[in-house]
């Protein structure tokens, strides 16, 4: 069964070690991912200034991802909570894993905890199959910008909460 927690500077070796292994295929694409070539100095500021989640099976860590909040040093475009930096085992096949925990991220911390209305993400427009996938998971395009890495960012919301969101300007009450 499934643990999920929120990952310790004590974890950073392992997480290092599964995003460089999890990533090789961004790195044979030439996609430029923060995650993709990051060193242990980086994995640390992730977990320190960002929420940054694992999935253990056995004691193992088998998958992690990260909620840049509105409010940190590195917000996401839309002023909710902003994933990344999600990698999974690649040595796992096709089990779901990766499933699983983008899914609790999404429903038990950023709508059940934060109260979040929405969540969004980033990715690459070269990639050959990240954008399809988020779609299929109920995200839609809101954006795109040129950081200066090689590729255009496609910046991606979720709905997590329908209704909550204000529209042009009308007033909540």
């Amino acid at each position: 069964m499934a643990n999920f927690r929120m990952a310790t500077l004590n974890d950073a070796p392992a997480l290092l070690d599964l995003s460089l292994r999890a990533y090789e295929p961004i790195r044979q694409l030439g996609i430029n991912f923060a995650a993709a070539t990051a060193d242990l100095a980086l994995v640390e500021k992730n977990i320190r200034e960002n929420l940054c989640f694992v999935m253990e099976e056995d004691g193992k860590i088998v998958s992690t991802i990260s909620a840049r909040m509105p409010w940190g040093p590195s917000p996401g475009p839309f002023g909710v909570p902003h994933l990344w930096w999600f990698a999974s085992e690649p040595d796992a096949g096709r089990k779901g894993i990766g499933r699983e925990m983008i899914s609790w991220c999404e429903e038990t911390i950023v709508r059940d905890t934060l109260k979040s209305p929405a969540v969004s993400l980033g990715t690459a427009d070269k990639h050959p199959w990240l954008i399809e996938m988020y779609k299929r998971r109920g995200y839609e395009i809101e954006g795109s910008k040129d950081l200066g890495k090689g590729h255009i960012t496609i910046y991606m919301k979720k709905i997590l909460i329908p209704g909550m969101l204000k529209q042009d300007g009308e007033k909540r009450h």
